[in-house]
């Protein structure tokens, strides 16, 4: 099975600075960890770690729309993944956790878009049921693992695949050790939700 994996947002909290470019120390490591994961378990994964939101946040959704655009056309899949660290408010503490086993993992979210927007998006219906048949599977393994599913009125690209997606990872408050954490958990839910 193919899974494109991207990272549109390369920030992620790492000893009090919530900010970097360091993709060592991004979002884009937390995807390193999941595509490896993923790749382990026989999964084919692309991870593309190009700049979406620097040096701005304005048109960073049309950048990485032709990313997946390019990427798609030499490696065709309708799993795509938009990596992301959830950025809600500026607190500095807000750090979602759940603990499994005796590991503590930042919490994910399923950010789902729709065509309340006015765009067009054929594949929303599609997209939002792989994501409940992901998390669902997720609350039978690691309750807890997700935060509620959000769907918006907008479509972040995700038209341009069957079972397209943004998961957001953690917060500002979550150390990159909880993120990694979570990834290997993450994927162990791919494999148990699409492999059966």
């Amino acid at each position: 099975m193919k899974v494109i994996l991207k990272v549109k947002n390369i920030h992620i909290l790492l000893l009090g600075n919530y900010r970097t470019t360091d993709l060592n120390y991004s979002v884009s490591r937390v995807g390193d960890e999941l595509a490896n994961n993923l790749t382990n378990f026989g999964f084919n994964v692309k991870h593309n770690t190009s700049y979406h939101d620097y040096p701005a946040y304005t048109g960073s959704y049309n950048r990485s729309l032709s990313t997946v655009q390019n990427v798609l056309q030499d490696f065709s899949s309708d799993i795509i993944i938009d990596l992301h660290r959830d950025a809600i408010g500026s607190n500095s503490n807000y750090a979602p956790i759940v603990k499994i086993g005796d590991d503590i993992a930042a919490q994910v979210m399923f950010v789902m878009g729709t065509d309340g927007g006015g765009l067009s998006h054929p594949n929303w219906n599609s997209n939002l049921k792989f994501a409940m048949k992901i998390q669902k599977k997720a609350n039978e393994l690691y309750p807890g693992l997700f935060k509620p599913l959000i769907l918006r009125n907008s479509r972040y690209n995700q038209h341009l695949g069957k079972a397209a997606c943004i998961i957001e990872v953690g917060a500002t408050g979550n150390t990159l050790d909880q993120t990694l954490v979570s990834m290997k958990y993450l994927a162990n839910v791919f494999k148990e939700a699409l492999n059966n």
